[in-house]
């Protein structure tokens, strides 16, 4: 294997060549305490920058026998590392010259801690860190000198300032691995106790902004479980844990406006993912099967099979296979649901502010107003216990209006300055003593979705012989080929990398030619799978910003792209 000496004297061998000359520096080398990896070379000093990986073996990383032991463990430390790479790198590498020249950076997960490819931990204690650098030039000249300085002093800088275990205090990374593992084991211990969901007591639920996923530092309150939803659970390193459970069925968040309704939801939708410590939501868990629903004005529906929801439309439209390239609210909402079954959603989450109110509730005035029969829209309301007893499907939802939902509500847990109390029984009094006078709407039996496919040439591909490209444009967009792909709508993509990943996928299944021939359900367990499995496994690039997502955000990607045909 070529050498660091190998390598500096490349550098200043090709010193003000043209840019392309940096090509030559592509390939392994080796310095005396780790390896290098040049995957990527730039072609241009303005184009995006190059992929590097630094190659740790297990005498350098230094991590003890204790966190190598399980998965859980190593992704939690993978997890701390890169936050804290991603944070310093940039004070070793400040950038001179054209373009990105000098600048180096580490996909940071922000507070979620998820299989990600910026920094991964083998079981035998090998450490890879993949990163970026802007190979430095003068114009369009290559500055041999510059980068010779980069690779040899400022990487192994990033190795014995960042990486190495002199770089943290004792107990930090084990404090990151301990926490990750106590978060799955709290997920795990959910169907064991009739839960759904569990908020742990001390939790800090408020975040500093809408573009600020941090706790909030100042004037936050710690939650604390009502007595009547209190539960303990075992961790493996925190040990008992109490807290407020959340029980499968119904269950409704209620109360005045700005006390915390939907700062609880957002928390919960948030828990099917793990967060680092600290981050006030470590010990706040959902079930990994909850998706979150709103209404998606203008988005594309294929095929979906709405009709327990929304009967035949004017004009004769069926609604058994409804198609639209401009949804409604209320058929936006009602597709999210049939799809979010189709692939296995167990947990449905609402907030009342983000969903169509004609999807929700019909009031008793509203019917006598409208009758039935010119009233398509089988509310929610009347069919969420059926979700619940027929399809083993339970909800969670914020309500501040609508009342009506007290009837057919298991729990109902009220927030008073985002201070939770069980208001069950005085729900169900309240239910009893101000009856409604609606009268319940019926729809067809509930059924499970019927499987659909993706029909084969639908899916982008490719031009010129060329794989199809996918790439993203910010934080919710992906253009796939020559279409526009919007995911504002998909609330549980939290991260830019995981946004990537839906694109490397995307890229996957063209280049698998997997699509069509199977269930639309089956082809997203598969990415799911695989994704579990290795991240590089969808990016043979093996790209550094990727970040693990679930079948559900990828059958949501799927749903929403344009221009694909669907048969059942």
């Amino acid at each position: 294997m070529k050498t660091l000496d190998d390598l500096t004297r490349l550098l200043h061998h090709i010193d003000g060549r043209g840019y392309p000359a940096y090509k030559e520096i592509r390939g392994r080398w080796e310095y005396p305490d780790f390896h290098l990896g040049v995957d990527h070379v730039q072609g241009d000093p303005f184009a995006a920058p190059s992929r590097l990986r630094l190659i740790l073996p297990p005498s350098t990383a230094g991590l003890e026998p204790w966190i190598l032991e399980r998965a859980s463990r190593r992704v939690g430390a993978a997890a701390w590392i890169a936050r804290r790479a991603a944070k310093d790198i940039r004070r070793l590498a400040p950038g001179r010259g054209s373009g990105k020249s000098g600048q180096l950076a580490v996909a940071t997960p922000g507070q979620l801690v998820l299989p990600q490819t910026a920094v991964r931990i083998s079981p035998s204690g090998e450490m890879e860190v993949r990163l970026t650098l802007g190979l430095p030039a003068r114009g369009r000249r290559v500055m041999g000198r510059e980068a010779a300085r980069l690779f040899s002093e400022v990487l192994p800088g990033v190795v014995s300032d960042l990486l190495a275990p002199n770089a943290w205090s004792p107990g930090e990374l084990r404090t990151a691995a301990a926490a990750n593992e106590d978060a799955e084991a709290l997920r795990d211990r959910l169907p064991d106790h009739g839960l759904v969901a569990f908020v742990a007591d001390g939790a800090i639920l408020p975040r500093r902004s809408g573009v600020d996923d941090r706790p909030l530092e100042s004037g936050a309150v710690a939650f604390r479980s009502p007595e009547g939803l209190r539960v303990t659970l075992d961790t493996p390193n925190a040990g008992p844990v109490c807290g407020m459970g959340i029980p499968e069925g119904v269950t409704l968040i209620v109360g005045g406006g700005f006390h915390g309704k939907s700062t609880l939801l957002r928390a919960l939708e948030a828990g099917v993912f793990n967060h680092r410590p600290g981050d006030g939501r470590e010990q706040v868990v959902a079930r990994r099967d909850a998706v979150k629903l709103r209404a998606e004005d203008g988005r594309s529906v294929r095929a979906v099979d709405i009709s327990p929801f929304i009967g035949d439309l004017p004009g004769g439209q069926g609604t058994k296979r409804f198609s639209t390239g401009n949804a409604s609210g209320s058929t936006s909402q009602a597709a999210g649901l049939v799809e979010a079954l189709e692939v296995g959603a167990r947990l449905l989450l609402m907030d009342e502010d983000t969903a169509a109110t004609n999807f929700l509730i019909r009031d008793r005035r509203m019917q006598l107003l409208v009758p039935p029969e010119r009233e398509p829209i089988v509310p929610l309301v009347d069919r969420i216990r059926d979700l619940y007893q027929a399809l083993g499907v339970s909800a969670v939802l914020v309500l501040g209006g609508s009342g009506d939902y007290l009837d057919v509500a298991d729990t109902v847990v009220g927030m008073v300055e985002f201070e939770p109390e069980e208001l069950t029984e005085r729900a169900r009094e309240v239910a009893q003593e101000r009856p409604t006078g609606r009268v319940p709407e019926t729809g067809p039996p509930l059924a499970p979705p019927r499987p659909r496919r993706i029909r084969t040439g639908s899916f982008p591909e490719g031009r010129g012989g060329r794989g199809l490209r996918v790439r993203t444009l910010d934080a919710h967009r992906v253009r796939v080929g020559d279409r526009i792909l919007d995911l504002s709508g998909v609330e549980q993509l939290l991260l830019p990398t995981q946004l990537r990943t839906v694109a490397a996928a995307f890229e996957s299944l063209a280049r698998e030619g997997r699509v069509g021939d199977e269930p639309l359900g089956a082809l997203v367990e598969h990415l799911e799978a695989e994704l579990t499995r290795d991240l590089d496994r969808v990016d043979p690039r093996g790209t550094g910003d990727l970040a693990w997502v679930r079948r559900f955000e990828l059958a949501a990607a799927l749903n929403r792209l344009r221009g694909l045909e669907v048969t059942e």
